[in-house]
């Protein structure tokens, strides 16, 4: 027997109506390259996102094709973000951290039809099209200094068709691509639906997730490129929250100054973000003021109990999620329970530094060589994950390459451990673990510890070639600005949390840690410049 609900599409495009119609004046604040505001409303937005839709299927774009971004995050993005689903294509965000000939080379996979550049962005374009070449390029040159011609993103809007009837949509259909940081080969894509981006926004409203809500003012400090901006522009839209983009002005002190002049209650970026931020609150007269009730969401990697103590001591809040370009990218989010708050501090901060619990409609399981892994806190495993917003295969790929299991879940091919409370916590990855002596040395909870030391910036773990021992852990250490350590003080702080043999008996320290597009520790280049645990010349 079925039950006699509506069979009502779950469509992300109607986000934008929705907060066109109801919240119609509320701003969309955009920091320009030449560090000025601009400043209109979601009924603005609505009305330029659907001349979006009309002038590219003007064009020639049709259901299902691709048309790609290479833009900060401005207003200008979010138009893009709705007018081409709207027009029935897919939104394809270019990461332009990445090299020029692998943007190319990734354009050219997704089969781009067109790309929409930012201005300041032209050079870099220029590099990427001698390698691909797309039908077309429009350019949104958002300072206002527009050049009047078929491919300025103005004129395009402007003479754009005046009746627009949006696409019938299922919600099953393709609205969004992202591709991976391909730390271990060529990045691969991943095709998001109506369905699957409507369910991960609700998810992320939700008050033991994010809590986000209309009166909430959302900075994404995480770029617009980066797995949907992690999914906060279409949920802002979805609520009619304010929404703050900070375009290229990354820096701290840009972004401190949005956040004093905007009132902004929750933002979202990677640890180094927010390592950035705290160093730059030391010179802040009003930091308490200015951080007291804020939500952060740090994700990307593992967040340390300095961080999280550093901020609470302006008032804010720190959360910690963790997901994956295949899952959306949120599958679980750090929180306490309602009767972890009689827990000591100290335990409530431990448990905190996880990446927590999964969010409603997401499963989790540890699996290693002898099953699935008992729920002790202990035993480490691979983690895998399924649920309505984690991916199913990758676009145009032929071979899944192992990565889903015959039972359906997607192995991340993170390691972890999950305790009786169902926390899961990351240790590594399959390919950072370091095997020493037969047994398994976790990078990232030695990471972690290093960077409680009060002299230490951040630290990396790596696995080194070791004649007796197989492997040994190297850790390569950036201290804090006029800071001096040595490795036995380091070690000696570390020594009380691991076996002896856990502890790295070499040191490297340097002005830097290489880092992936999305902030992320590149180790694969760390391991070529220490294979021998000593910097190559």
């Amino acid at each position: 027997m079925f039950g006699q609900m509506m069979r009502s599409p779950l469509l992300m495009t109607s986000f934008i109506d929705r907060s066109a119609d109801l919240f119609s004046k509320v701003e969309i604040v955009s920091r320009l390259a030449d560090r000025s505001i601009h400043r209109y409303t979601y009924g603005a937005c609505r009305d330029r996102a659907y001349r979006l839709a009309a002038a590219l299927q003007k064009s020639g774009i049709r259901p299902g094709d691709r048309v790609g971004t290479l833009m900060w995050n401005h207003y200008a993005h979010l138009e893009a973000y709705f007018g081409i689903p709207l027009a029935g294509a897919v939104l394809h965000t270019l990461n332009l951290r990445l090299h020029p000939q692998e943007i190319a080379r990734i354009a050219s996979h997704a089969g781009d039809r067109i790309v929409i550049v930012d201005n300041a962005l032209l050079p870099l374009w220029e590099q990427i099209a001698e390698h691909f070449r797309p039908e077309r390029v429009i350019v949104a040159d958002i300072s206002g200094n527009r050049s009047v011609s078929e491919n300025d993103y103005e004129t395009l809007l402007e003479n754009a068709p005046k009746e627009f009837n949006p696409v019938r949509a299922d919600e099953d259909d393709a609205v969004g691509l992202c591709y991976t940081s391909g730390t271990t080969g060529f990045p691969k894509g991943i095709l998001y639906s109506h369905r699957s981006v409507a369910l991960h926004s609700l998810s992320m409203s939700l008050p033991d997730v994010l809590g986000l809500r209309q009166a909430d003012v959302i900075l994404p400090v995480v770029p617009m490129f980066h797995v949907n901006c992690w999914g906060l522009p279409f949920t802002a839209a979805m609520l009619g929250a304010k929404l703050v983009l900070p375009g290229p002005c990354l820096d701290p002190a840009s972004i401190l100054d949005l956040f004093r002049s905007e009132h902004v209650t929750f933002s979202a970026g990677v640890p180094t973000v927010w390592m950035g931020i705290l160093r730059q609150l030391e010179n802040c007269a009003d930091a308490s003021a200015l951080l007291k009730g804020m939500r952060m969401l740090v994700g990307g990697s593992a967040v340390s109990e300095t961080l999280i103590r550093g901020f609470e001591a302006y008032g804010a809040r720190l959360i910690q999620g963790w997901g994956l370009t295949e899952t959306s990218p949120l599958a679980t989010i750090g929180g306490l329970k309602s009767y972890m708050d009689d827990w000591p501090h100290d335990e409530q901060v431990a448990t905190a530094c996880k990446q927590g619990l999964p969010v409603p409609f997401i499963e989790i399981r540890t699996v290693n060589t002898e099953g699935i892994c008992p729920k002790d806190g202990q035993t480490m495993g691979e983690v895998h994950i399924r649920g309505p917003w984690v991916a199913s295969g990758y676009f145009e790929w032929e071979s899944d390459g192992g990565c889903w299991t015959q039972d359906g879940w997607f192995r991340t091919g993170d390691v972890g451990t999950i305790d009786s409370e169902g926390y899961l916590r990351i240790t590594d990855r399959t390919k950072d673990l370091i095997k020493s002596g037969g047994e398994w040395i976790s990078s990232v909870e030695l990471e972690n510890a290093l960077m409680s030391h009060p002299l230490v910036q951040e630290a990396a773990v790596i696995a080194i070639p070791d004649e007796k021992w197989q492997e040994r852990p190297l850790a390569v250490v950036v201290l804090k600005e006029n800071a001096n350590a040595t490795p036995d003080m380091l070690r000696s702080h570390v020594a009380p949390r691991f076996p002896k043999w856990w502890l790295p008996e070499k040191f490297a320290f340097v002005r830097e840690i290489p880092r992936t597009s999305t902030g992320k520790f590149l180790k694969t280049k760390l391991r070529e410049l220490y294979r021998n645990g000593e910097l190559k010349i």
